[in-house]
């Protein structure tokens, strides 16, 4: 190699040329900033907000429960105050219309010593026999009438006369034909739930949806398949407006017939608590029948939901 060439190389690379440690301080390490990856956020942040947003939705769900159990209230309590102050403002004469307060305590007294339990225990028993046997008649009777016309010329003109005739009317009847034991008290129940739950279902059953009917048919549904899966659901809805009525004309008819020949149930205690003059009883005993009316009622809407839960609510 030339002398020439030899310092030129020296000149054209003089870190080469000064050594190593020249060579190690020209060079810099890249920056870790550059090559390590942004950390993954912490979850602990996520769950924190997660959970404050379910704290959020359960208290918002518990104040709308709060102002609708309020809003629907409202109207009771009013009244509970208006027959509480009345009496005591001098507006009504107590004797015949005792404070609220009254009545509670005489209502208390009367399930503390077993007086409550037991009448209303006979009552549920009459009332649930008659309604449950007025359930099992006039179901099926009515699915016949309203489907099969043949059925419903040949009963028609029958049910229009009973149909019309009020079953307290027939109250002496029955305990002239059945005695004035349980037989006689839980028929005229059964008379009585028979007509509005019959009524309903018939009229349930003539207003199902023609459309729904016709592509039934055009798959060659059997008449069971066809009340299974057709009939009964459409008719679901009006059958149960029946049904509530009938629920509610259970414990009012029932009351009525326990006025006469019974030793036990609400009707006799509000009877027997008029004769003796024990005011607070009598009106004790008819908050219960109010109670267990608007119970059962609320049971009914709910049975009713389930069994039509396939519809699609006007608020959805």
């Amino acid at each position: 190699m030339s002398l020439t060439t030899g310092t030129s190389t020296e000149e054209t690379h003089p870190r080469l040329a000064a050594g190593p440690a020249s060579l190690a301080e020209g060079i810099h390490p890249p920056s870790l900033s550059s090559e390590v990856p942004p950390s993954a956020p912490s979850p602990q942040p996520r769950r924190a907000r997660d959970q404050n947003v379910r704290v959020h939705g359960a208290a918002h769900r518990l104040l709308s429960l709060l102002v609708a159990g309020a809003t629907k209230s409202a109207a009771i309590v009013a009244l509970l105050l208006l027959w509480e102050t009345a009496p005591r403002l001098g507006l009504v004469d107590r004797t015949f219309l005792p404070p609220f307060s009254e009545v509670a305590t005489a209502w208390w007294a009367l399930a503390a010593d077993g007086q409550l339990a037991d009448n209303t225990y006979a009552s549920l028993v009459r009332s649930f026999s008659g309604f449950g046997l007025a359930l099992a008649v006039a179901v099926p009777l009515g699915l016949l009438i309203g489907w099969y016309r043949p059925v419903a010329a040949l009963l028609g003109p029958l049910l229009e006369v009973f149909r019309n005739t009020a079953a307290l009317a027939l109250l002496p009847v029955f305990v002239l034909l059945l005695g004035i034991g349980e037989t006689s008290k839980i028929s005229i129940v059964v008379y009585a739930c028979t007509w509005p739950i019959l009524l309903n279902t018939i009229s349930a059953v003539r207003h199902v949806d023609p459309t729904l009917l016709k592509l039934a048919k055009s798959m060659d549904l059997s008449t069971p398949r066809l009340f299974q899966k057709v009939i009964l659901p459409s008719a679901v809805p009006v059958m149960f407006t029946g049904i509530r009525l009938a629920g509610a004309v259970s414990i009012l008819v029932l009351v009525a017939a326990e006025m006469i020949g019974a030793k036990a149930g609400l009707g006799y205690l509000i009877n027997a608590s008029q004769f003796n003059f024990a005011i607070p009883q009598m009106y004790a005993g008819i908050i219960t029948i109010s109670a267990i009316g608007v119970t059962f009622n609320q049971l009914l809407v709910a049975v009713e939901r389930r069994l039509s839960s396939w519809r699609v609510s006007a608020d959805d």
